[in-house]
This record gives structure tokens, C-alpha cells and sequence, in this order.
């Protein structure tokens, strides 16, 4: 059985690896993208493209309501191309604020539209240190300074978001990426392919309950033993060529 989707950040490096896994198992997806020349891109993966800022409250409202979702996809993110060292100190900042109140406006909007579940993208090496490797139930590094301080402020601030919301709220803690669309070929620990981090969204839109994901290909900092048991998933998942 197909589900209703909205895939907020359709145009990015997962957005685009995720969209035809899940056209391929039946659902509808409508797939958001800040840029008007990127709906073009998604229309021609089969999605339903709407171009909408997450931070136009009214509009992404809006948005949601018309696609009238059972499920709604969090993949939003705002890094430069490569993550180019040079623009990393802007794009900390801005990546933080999509998270925590880019979160908000579209938990909002999930909730307004009566979705049912909510899956989001969050990172797997924001936990505080301590004995390796971490599981999911592991506090994150709160106490964190400078530019790690402002991402873990904003991975906190969109996890707790989507956990509480009125809804199933899933969190999948990503390693680093690469793969086709990231601008690497290959990641340090813990790394996930482009490809595996879709298939965990497409996995968690029928499987797990409430609660964080780590996904990561095998490593000694985190632990993924919670979303190969729930969800099923696979660090070896790839797209047909």
C-alpha cells in the first residue's frame, strides 16, 4: 500500500537518491525545493515538486496542506557544494537554524495536515564523549563550544522538535556522506553511502517506532544495531546503476 509523502528538501545529495526508492515502492511524493530550476529535476524523477521555503511558514503550511500527507519527510539542509572549507564557518550557522526553526515551521504544518509520522535527518557524531561505541539512548554533547556548539544546539533543538511531536517521530542520526550528489567519494568514521541513508528513510516510512536511528556503515563510534533489527536496513543498500 502507497502512503501520501512530503519530502521537504527533495532537491538534496539523499532528497534526490530517495525519490525514486520511494516511487518504486508506490508511494505518491510531492518534494520541496528552494529553487524553481530544481523542480524541473524532481518533476523529472516523478515527484510532485512545489518550490517553498521552510522558513515561509505560511507557505510551507500551505504546502503541506495541499499535499495532504500521511508522512512527512524532513531532509533539509543548507551546506555548500563539497562542504567547501571556506564556506563552513557561514553554512554551521545556517545549517543550525534550518534545524531548529525550519523544524519547527514544519512540524507545524505536519501537524496542521494530520500526518501520522515524521522522519528526519539528524547526524550520528554529536554525542558526548564517552565509552565507544555510542547507542542511540547516549546523551549528546550539549556542552559543546564554538562552531560544534552551534551544530549540536541545532541537532538538539530538531531532534527533541520531532520527538515530541503528535505524531511517530523518527530521527535517523546519519554518518558522513558520500556517494553521487556529496562531492566525496569516500568519509571518515562513521561514513554512510548517499544511497544507504535513503533506503533508511525509505525503510522508516513503514517500519521502527518513535525514537533516533544511527546509521552508519560498521565503525567503532557508533553502534547500528538498533536500525538493522527495527528497520531492516543495510550499510551496502545502493541504487541500481
Amino acid at each position: 500500500m502507497g502512503y501520501r509523502i512530503f519530502l521537504a528538501g527533495g532537491s538534496g545529495a539523499i532528497g534526490r537518491r530517495l525519490v525514486p526508492q520511494l516511487l518504486e515502492a508506490g508511494h505518491q511524493v510531492t518534494a520541496t525545493t528552494r529553487r524553481a530550476a530544481k523542480a524541473a529535476e524532481l518533476r523529472a524523477l516523478g515527484a510532485d515538486a512545489v518550490v517553498v521555503d521552510v522558513f515561509d511558514a505560511a507557505g510551507l503550511c500551505a504546502a503541506v496542506a495541499a499535499a495532504r500527507p500521511e508522512i512527512v519527510i524532513h531532509q533539509l539542509t543548507d551546506l555548500p557544494p563539497g562542504l567547501d572549507p571556506a564556506l563552513m564557518g557561514e553554512a554551521v550557522v545556517a545549517n543550525a537554524r534550518i534545524r531548529n526553526e525550519g523544524t519547527r515551521n514544519l512540524v507545524e504544518a505536519a501537524k496542521a495536515a494530520g500526518a501520522r509520522r515524521l522522519i528526519a535527518q539528524s547526524i550520528a557524531w554529536v554525542y558526548a564523549p564517552g565509552p565507544e561505541p555510542h547507542a542511540e539512548t547516549d546523551p549528546l554533547d550539549s556542552g559543546a563550544e564554538g562552531g560544534r556548539g552551534i551544530s549540536v544546539g541545532g541537532v538538539i533543538a530538531l531532534e527533541r522538535q520531532v520527538l515530541e511531536a503528535p505524531m511517530t517521530g523518527m530521527v535517523l542520526r546519519y554518518g558522513h556522506l558520500y556517494g553521487p550528489g556529496t562531492g566525496a567519494d569516500s568519509a571518515a568514521d562513521p561514513a554512510l553511502h548517499v544511497d544507504a541513508a535513503a533506503y533508511a528513510a525509505l525503510l522508516a516510512v513503514e517500519r521502527g517506532s518513535q525514537g533516533a536511528f544511527n546509521i552508519a556503515e560498521p565503525n567503532a563510534h557508533v553502534t547500528t544495531d538498533k536500525a538493522i533489527h527495527e528497520l531492516g536496513w543495510r550499510a551496502d543498500f545502493r541504487l541500481a546503476a
